[in-house]
């Protein structure tokens, strides 16, 4: 079973059986042809990594997937060209990246997601993870995000084979 994140007159929700959450996807909408920086969610679907959560913050989600504290020098490298282009690095890094650990609670839990990661397609998107969304559903830079509490129950419920599926409207 898949997450499903769809569009409906109510807004964007995401399903999983016979659960559907309110969420939040990227500020561009959700794109075919997702570039870096474009602030799109990419359309399709994709397997669960691994999930990465702020112990100081959080217990360890209960969940089926390798699961792992952040650490503060945690790092996402953004960078097109760069070799180690989405994917996670120790800072200070050289090349552009983002920081995982925040003060914003958007990533005290992130589900890393198979999006672009085998192979890595230079400049065609990064960082995108399921994570938790803020409290008004903002737009996000291109993951996709539930509630907290929504996001730690999918985490429960989801399988090994489980991925999160975007469409267009």
């Amino acid at each position: 079973m898949d997450l499903e994140v769809s569009y409906s007159g109510a807004g964007w929700h995401a399903r999983f059986g016979e659960r559907r959450w309110p969420c939040a996807i990227g500020r561009g909408g959700i794109r075919k042809d997702k570039t870096e920086g474009d602030g799109a969610t990419p359309a399709g679907c994709w397997p669960i990594r691994r999930v990465l959560y702020r112990a100081d913050r959080l217990a360890r989600p209960a969940t089926a997937f390798p699961c792992d504290p952040l650490q503060p020098h945690d790092g996402w490298c953004d960078a097109p060209g760069d070799p180690r282009y989405n994917g996670l690095v120790q800072l200070p890094y050289g090349g552009r990246h983002e920081r995982l650990w925040r003060d914003a609670e958007v990533y005290d839990c992130i589900v890393v997601l198979g999006y672009n990661d085998g192979p890595v397609r230079d400049g065609a998107g990064s960082a995108i993870f399921l994570h938790v969304a803020r409290q008004d559903l903002a737009p996000t830079q291109g993951c996709v995000a539930l509630m907290r509490g929504d996001l730690l129950e999918f985490l429960r419920a989801a399988s090994k084979s489980t991925r999160v599926c975007a469409a267009p409207p």
